[in-house]
C-alpha cells in the first residue's frame, strides 16, 4: 500500500523553518542573566505560579541563565512586603521583581478606602526602592477570587475590581509593566461558571482563592501572555504529497527548545487559556494527505493517533502527554521544585530565621554568610536544571494507523 512521503526536502525546509529561540525577544520583560525574585503573600509562597513562570523561562530560552527566588510570606500585605523589602529583595540584587500583593489587603469583605490608601502608599514605596536599586518591576494585580467555591466571595470578587483599579496608573507613573491579572482571571473564572456552575471539574482555586495546580497555570499564562511572552516553541509543519512513494514521511528536526509538559491538573484549564496554544505551541501541519487515520511518534514513541483533517487544522505537539518530549519535559520540572526547596528552605531558615535576644550578637553576623553559602548552592542546582532543559533533536514519524 502506497504511504505518505514528504513532498521534497526543499520545500520542507521552506515551510517547516524549525527555529530555536535561544534569547527572548528585546522587548520580553524577562532577559538573559536576569535575577528574578516573586514577593507576595500565601500565593506566592505555594510556588505554584511563580514556578510555572519559571518553568516556562527555562525550557523556552534554555541558554538565558536566569535565577529564580521567591520572597512570598502567608498572610503579608504591601504595607509588609514594603517593610522588608530592602532586606529580602533588594539585598538579593534583583535585576526583575513581580509584586503580587492585594489579596489580604483588601479585607475579603467591603471596599475600605483607608486600607486601599496604604495599600497604594506602600506599593508605590516599593516601586521607587526597586528603581533607585536599579531593579525593573513587574506589578500584578492578584486572582480574582471564585465565588462558586464560596458565596461570599460574590462581594469579594467585586471589592477586589476596585481596591486595585489605582495600580494600572501607579505602574504606568513609575514606567513599569502592569498585569491585571484580576481581569484576566476573572473573566475566565466567570466563562467557568457558565460551564461548569458547581466548580466540578475546572477549580482553579482549593479554597476560591488558594492557587491549586490548575490555578497556578491560570495566573502563569495571565502573566506571560501580559507580558507578551512568545508562544512558539520550534515551528515544525510540513506539506505532504499523497501516494509519492512507498514509505513513511519522517521530519529530522534540528536541536529546538523542549515544551513544558502538559501535566493531567492542568487540563480542565485548557479552554480558558486558548488551549495553551499563546504559549506553548509546537504546530505539526500536513496538507494533501488521504483520509484516514494516521500515528505520530517521537523519536520512535508513538504519541497519538490523528485524522487528515486533524493534520491540516495543525496538531499542536505542545499539549502532548506522552512522549519523549513531555518526559524531558518532566524532569525539568522536578528538577525545579527540587531546587526550589532549597530556595524555600533558605529564606524560611536563615533569611526569615528570628533569633531570640541572647543569640544576637553571636548569631546575626552569621546570616550573610550562610545565605550566601545556601545561594551558591541554590545556583549550582540551577545550573543543573538548565543541563535538562538543553534542546535536543526529535525525529518526527507519521505512518497510517493500523
Amino acid at each position: 500500500m502506497s504511504r505518505l512521503l514528504l513532498a521534497s526536502a526543499a520545500l520542507a525546509c521552506a515551510v517547516v523553518g524549525s527555529a530555536r529561540a535561544d534569547d527572548p525577544p528585546k522587548d520580553f520583560f524577562f532577559q538573559p542573566n536576569d535575577r528574578i525574585v516573586f514577593l507576595g503573600d500565601s500565593i506566592t509562597e505555594q510556588y505554584q505560579y511563580s514556578t510555572y513562570v519559571e518553568l516556562y523561562l527555562t525550557s523556552r530560552f534554555p541558554n538565558a541563565n536566569m535565577v529564580f527566588l521567591n520572597a512570598g510570606i502567608g498572610g503579608d500585605t504591601a504595607n509588609g512586603g514594603a517593610n522588608r523589602f530592602a532586606d529580602h529583595v533588594l539585598a538579593e540584587k534583583p535585576t526583575k521583581i513581580l509584586i503580587n500583593f492585594g489579596m489580604n489587603d483588601a479585607g475579603y469583605g467591603d471596599f475600605n478606602p483607608a486600607s486601599n490608601k496604604v495599600y497604594v502608599e506602600r506599593t508605590e514605596a516599593m516601586l521607587v526602592a526597586a528603581k533607585a536599586a536599579g531593579a525593573k518591576v513587574c506589578l500584578l494585580s492578584p486572582n480574582a477570587v471564585d465565588r462558586r467555591v464560596n458565596p461570599n466571595f460574590k462581594r469579594y470578587v467585586e471589592t477586589q475590581k476596585r481596591f486595585y483599579a489605582p495600580l494600572a496608573a501607579l505602574a504606568a507613573k513609575h514606567d513599569a509593566p502592569f498585569v491585571d491579572v484580576y481581569a484576566i482571571t476573572r473573566a475566565a473564572v466567570e466563562a467557568m461558571e457558565k460551564d461548569d456552575p458547581k466548580a466540578e471539574k475546572a477549580k482553579p482555586y482549593y479554597d476560591g482563592f488558594h492557587t491549586s495546580p490548575p490555578g497556578g497555570l491560570l495566573m502563569a499564562h495571565a502573566i506571560l501572555t501580559g507580558l507578551k511572552a512568545p508562544p512558539m516553541i520550534g515551528k515544525l509543519g510540513a506539506y505532504v504529497a499523497k501516494n509519492e512513494a512507498d514509505g513513511e514521511p519522517v521530519i529530522r528536526r534540528d536541536a529546538t527548545p523542549i515544551p513544558m509538559p502538559m501535566l493531567k491538573d492542568w487540563a480542565p484549564m485548557m479552554p480558558y487559556m486558548n488551549k495553551f496554544e499563546d504559549l506553548n505551541l509546537d504546530p505539526l501541519v500536513a496538507v494533501g494527505m488521504n483520509p484516514g487515520t494516521y500515528s505520530v511518534s517521537l523519536d520512535g514513541k508513538a504519541v497519538g493517533t490523528f485524522t487528515e483533517k486533524q493534520f491540516a487544522e495543525g496538531i499542536n505537539l505542545g499539549t502532548l502527554t506522552a512522549g519523549p518530549n513531555y518526559d524531558r519535559g518532566m524532569k525539568l520540572l522536578d528538577a525545579i521544585n527540587l531546587k526550589n526547596n532549597q530556595v524555600a528552605a533558605r529564606f524560611q531558615q536563615v533569611t526569615r530565621f528570628q533569633m531570640p535576644a541572647w543569640l544576637k550578637d553571636a548569631g546575626e553576623p552569621l546570616r550573610g554568610p550562610e545565605r550566601a553559602k545556601r545561594l551558591a548552592a541554590i545556583e549550582t542546582m540551577q545550573k543543573d536544571v538548565y543541563a535538562l532543559a538543553k534542546p535536543v533533536a526529535v525525529e518526527v514519524k507519521i505512518a497510517a494507523a493500523r
